[in-house]
């Protein structure tokens, strides 16, 4: 009897100093996982700042608070158990979603892209009447306009952290997930924090008790987050149709195989090998998603006629 005890503490010893050994590799896990998401965590971060503009500025922190809150919680109660149930029950069905999510993000892209070039053409249009919101109203469409967008963002970012370590002892699969998770939203959601008050951090540098040259660095702050933020959407844009098209070339076999044959073929320069598929995805997306739009256009046309 006690042979047996002791043969089971043994057996639990093994067991822990197996998972402990297994948990040193997620360190690693996470950072390789957050890596792999950075183009959609760009895109989400360059979306973000919109949803707060024209919004009194006191209330700005408060409601990237709220969406970040909701995205987190998104994440860690709702999409990252559901990817860790499919990755167990239904594994083959992560690469359809990954290529359908890729395939929304060609979409976004294009309308983007489309709405960049397209602006005069809308100068004539004649707009509906416009019904007056409070404040309270108009910041409530916000959040709920931008938990919209993130949630979307979001399940690709879960989706491509969980096809990073399938195969992984759970406990590591679990961990890694909530650690991307909460890291991601920090990251995204503190850096947007920062983007929306530089301004006024520009103008409290600016103020008169200050250094000439620290008040001259604040007034080009001001000066500068204009541009800035109108380059994170273009950079933004660009990440999406380049995210979006990698995903779903991954996941057929014939371009899979062409982005694997031109990373080795450019293997000795890294970064040229970086951009030249980056640039061949951007493309790829911007077609994608303008034949998606189109599809799209069609289907609607077809119902109103129906």
């Amino acid at each position: 009897m006690a042979s047996g005890f002791f043969a089971l503490l043994d057996d639990i010893s093994a067991l822990v100093k197996a998972s402990a050994s297994s948990l040193d590799d997620v360190p690693t896990q996470v950072t390789q996982t957050t890596g792999k998401v950075s183009g959609i965590v760009i895109d989400d971060t360059a979306v973000t700042p919109k949803y707060v503009v024209g919004l009194d500025a006191s209330r700005e922190l408060s409601i990237i608070y709220q969406i970040a809150k909701k995205s987190l919680i998104n994440k860690l109660f709702i999409l990252s158990p559901a990817a860790l149930l499919l990755g167990y029950f239904a594994p083959w069905a992560i690469t359809p979603i990954l290529m359908l999510g890729g395939a929304y993000l060609c979409f976004e892209g294009y309308e983007k892209v489309h709405s960049m070039f397209s602006k005069h053409h809308d100068v004539n249009i004649e707009s509906e009447p416009v019904k007056p919101i409070t404040p309270e109203e108009l910041e409530k469409q916000r959040v709920t306009g931008a938990v919209r967008t993130d949630i979307i963002l979001s399940a690709e970012i879960v989706a491509i952290a969980y096809s990073q370590i399938t195969g992984q002892p759970i406990v590591n699969q679990i961990i890694v997930m909530l650690a991307v998770a909460i890291f991601i939203t920090l990251a995204v959601y503190g850096f947007v924090g920062l983007i929306v008050k530089m301004d006024d951090i520009g103008v409290h540098l600016a103020q008169d008790k200050y250094h000439p040259a620290i008040q001259k660095f604040g007034r080009n702050i001001v000066k500068f987050m204009p541009h800035f933020l109108s380059i994170l959407s273009y950079v933004g844009t660009a990440a999406m149709l380049w995210v979006g098209a990698e995903i779903i070339a991954h996941g057929i076999p014939f371009t899979n195989n062409i982005l694997h044959n031109l990373e080795h073929a450019l293997a000795e320069t890294e970064l040229v090998a970086w951009l030249v598929k980056a640039l061949a995805c951007g493309i790829g997306g911007l077609i994608l998603g303008f034949v998606i739009d189109k599809i799209v256009a069609l289907s609607k046309k077809v119902s109103r006629s129906s």
